[in-house]
């Protein structure tokens, strides 16, 4: 088993909710176990996130067998009274696109070129939108 992640000091840009609903959107089957080590969270702590997320009715899941389905509401607007009328799935095509940047940037290669057999990044202008089930 994993230890605590790395604490975090002082403030961030995103909120937890916002991490964990991003990373689903990403891979709407990932494990919880790898939601806290992505989002440098416990798993209790992740948890606690879903079934807040859930309860608003901005996520679904299903169980198949020992794996859960995630399933995204899109259209759910954020909370916020200052993003007031703003889908959740426009926050999301930002930080899942980001987070593709990232994915190659930080890749084998070290200089933002993909690996061999990897897909290019995507160019800025590119609006693709998460994949939301």
């Amino acid at each position: 088993m994993g230890g605590v992640p790395e604490s975090h000091t002082g403030w961030t840009f995103l909120t937890n909710h916002a991490r964990v609903l991003a990373v689903i959107a990403d891979d709407p089957n990932v494990r919880i176990r790898d939601i806290a080590a992505h989002c440098r969270l416990t798993e209790r702590a992740v948890q606690k996130i879903i079934g807040d997320l859930e309860q608003d009715g901005y996520l679904s899941h299903t169980r198949e067998g020992r794996t859960n389905t995630y399933r995204i509401e899109p259209g759910k607007v954020l909370r916020h009274p200052a993003e007031a009328g703003l889908p959740v799935a426009s926050l999301l095509s930002l930080l899942v696109e980001d987070e593709d940047r990232r994915k190659h940037a930080d890749g084998p290669l070290g200089d933002g070129r993909p690996a061999e057999g990897e897909a290019p990044a995507r160019p800025a202008s590119d609006s693709r939108t998460p994949r939301l089930r």
